[in-house]
């Protein structure tokens, strides 16, 4: 008897030892079968946040296979430096922002041989996470065709609101040139624009109780147009 407890213990220790290298064996296993699905998932809530800023996408609600092929066929993608040139040599999926930041990945609507629309990836710090999203212009490069923030960590109801339909709408047509052709980007107002506001074709109604982030938009915002700028010019010149 007086061993009992000392059996009953080991066995216990065993028992749970067991478990959990059997649980730790069917997580791995699990992680890895799942992991192509996951890349899968991740690469198309990319192409369509693409897609739809482009004006060739509107729901998420068609077969994966879809996404894939209408991006394969209307998506013409290339990779520009900060100088404006294009970098031969490179793929705009490859390019990791944080890693070489001096090169830009493109993303083009093409309609035929005419490309029509661009979008541009644009990231940066707002008020509790880093946003991550796409804006699209038409083919003046002036003007707002969309834009979309597909990753956040903001407050629901208040900052987290930017990712609502409601809030991106209000920046189509908008435009970021201002008469002497410089980058004035698109600004979100503090609360709603007044009847007399000035210059409200670069301006959006902000949203209540997210100054922060709505701050924090503005300046990346501003920030990945003007890195651009270099190429967009290129490209208002006709030059391809």
């Amino acid at each position: 008897m007086a061993n009992k407890p000392r059996i009953t213990k080991a066995y216990t220790l065993g028992f749970a030892a067991a478990v959990t290298m059997v649980c730790s064996v069917l997580l791995a296993s699990a992680a890895t079968l799942l992991k192509e699905r996951q890349d899968q998932n991740i690469q198309l809530d990319i192409k369509y946040n693409i897609l739809s800023v482009l004006g060739l996408a509107e729901s998420k609600d068609v077969e994966a296979q879809t996404i894939f092929d209408l991006y394969d066929n209307k998506v013409k993608t290339f990779v520009v430096d900060v100088e404006g040139n294009k970098v031969n040599d490179r793929k705009a999926e490859e390019i990791d922002p944080r890693a070489e930041p001096d090169l830009l990945p493109v993303y083009a609507r093409q309609d035929g041989d005419v490309i029509t629309a661009y979008c541009i990836p644009t990231q940066g710090k707002a008020l509790w996470s880093t946003v991550k999203g796409y804006i699209a212009l038409e083919q003046d490069l002036n003007t707002v065709k969309g834009i979309t923030f597909y990753s956040h960590g903001e407050t629901p109801g208040l900052g987290g609101e930017i990712d609502k339909e409601w809030f991106t709408e209000a920046f189509k047509g908008k435009t970021i040139l201002n008469k002497a052709g410089e980058i004035v980007s698109v600004e979100i107002v503090k609360g709603k624009m007044r009847s007399d506001e000035k210059n409200p074709e670069h301006k959006v109604d902000g949203i209540s109780g997210a100054t922060l982030t709505t701050k924090g938009l503005n300046e990346f915002i501003k920030s990945t147009l003007e890195k651009y700028e270099p190429f967009f010019k290129t490209r208002r010149g006709g030059t391809s």
